[in-house]
């Protein structure tokens, strides 16, 4: 179990929460997002991108090889019962097995979709906000408390990791496949000392922790 893991350029709730593992689901084809490559490649780099340095990082193929599209409340279970129910929790360093507490890491322009009407069904938000919970990384042009209008029943279960002062960069995955596409990538993001490597997904992905559960 790892703990104290700070998202690079984010204010995180370290003292609360500690990474376990992450896990990795492309959507499946059946999604027909236009620009979106084929679910077997996307996999793959996935694949590529968690292996060697991310070994505590995994790729699950489950929601990919559908024909269909998933929703994401679906998925949530899906790795709850693989991990909770197949596994019996997580290893615990005592030799025992702990309950793992799974949560969604999404951007908060995604968060603001749920509050737009229409979007999302009632009964998956239930799932996904009530009974599993949502880390939301702040977007440049996304204001978080219109994001968060339509959500304050599961206000307590939305966690919003917050841009430090010297983060001016504005990472999103469809931001980053276009410019990937348009062959103009340089960088992701600069680092406080000037450093323009990018920052490991150790530090960019998160799982919580509290006081009963395991992420």
């Amino acid at each position: 179990m790892a703990y104290g893991h700070t998202p690079s350029g984010y204010k995180f709730p370290s003292d609360r929460f500690g990474v376990v593992g992450g896990i990795l689901s492309p959507v499946s084809d059946g999604y027909k997002k236009q620009g979106l490559a084929p679910a077997h490649h996307r996999v793959e780099m996935c694949k590529l991108a968690a292996e060697d340095e991310y070994n505590w990082l995994t790729v699950d193929p489950w929601e990919a090889e559908s024909p269909s599209t998933i929703p994401t409340a679906q998925v949530l279970d899906h790795v709850d019962h693989e991990i909770n129910e197949v596994m019996g929790g997580i290893d615990c360093d005592d030799g025992t097995k702990r309950r793992a507490k799974i949560v969604l890491l999404a951007g908060l322009d995604l968060v603001q979709t749920m509050s737009t009407p229409g979007v999302w069904e009632k009964r998956d938000l239930d799932r996904i906000l009530g009974r599993y919970g949502l880390f939301a990384l702040e977007r440049r042009g996304t204001e978080t408390e219109p994001a968060l209008a339509s959500l304050k029943q599961w206000r307590n279960n939305i966690h919003i990791l917050r841009k430090m002062q010297h983060v001016t960069e504005d990472i999103s995955s469809t931001k980053t496949r276009l410019l990937l596409k348009q062959d103009e990538v340089k960088r992701l993001d600069q680092q406080p000392n000037g450093d323009r490597s990018s920052p490991s997904l150790d530090d960019m992905l998160v799982l919580p922790l509290d006081n009963s559960n395991l992420l």
